[in-house]
């Protein structure tokens, strides 16, 4: 009887246990860049990734890759941000997503 319950209770607990993370995208603007910040749902810092810029169009606009804080920055003045911006960011095994919408970047730019 005491091993069914510890073999039932480690059968319920392994799916906790084994559960992946998932990756955290997070986008702020102010008037001159986008910073992307990305990590793990258990806080870990995305130390390696992909970062694609699209309009709001789904057009890519500018691919570049995460710094080692899990941060990168798109200035503004490089991308056409007028119908927002789209950011993906890729580790290779998880993939996640942030919209700025171009009333983000006129309220930040006080438009």
């Amino acid at each position: 009887m005491i091993r069914a319950l510890a073999f039932a209770s480690l059968v319920v607990a392994a799916p906790v246990g084994a559960a992946a993370h998932q990756l955290v995208v997070f986008a702020s603007v102010d008037c001159e860049a986008v910073t992307i910040e990305a990590k793990f749902s258990n806080g870990r810092v995305t130390q390696k990734g992909d970062v694609r810029v699209l309009d709001g169009e789904n057009n890519l606009l500018k691919t570049l890759q995460l710094e080692s804080d899990g941060t990168a920055l798109v200035p503004l003045d490089s991308v056409d941000h007028s119908g927002g911006l789209l950011i993906e960011v890729d580790t290779g095994h998880h993939d996640n997503y942030w919209i700025v919408t171009p009333e983000d970047i006129a309220r930040k730019c006080g438009s």
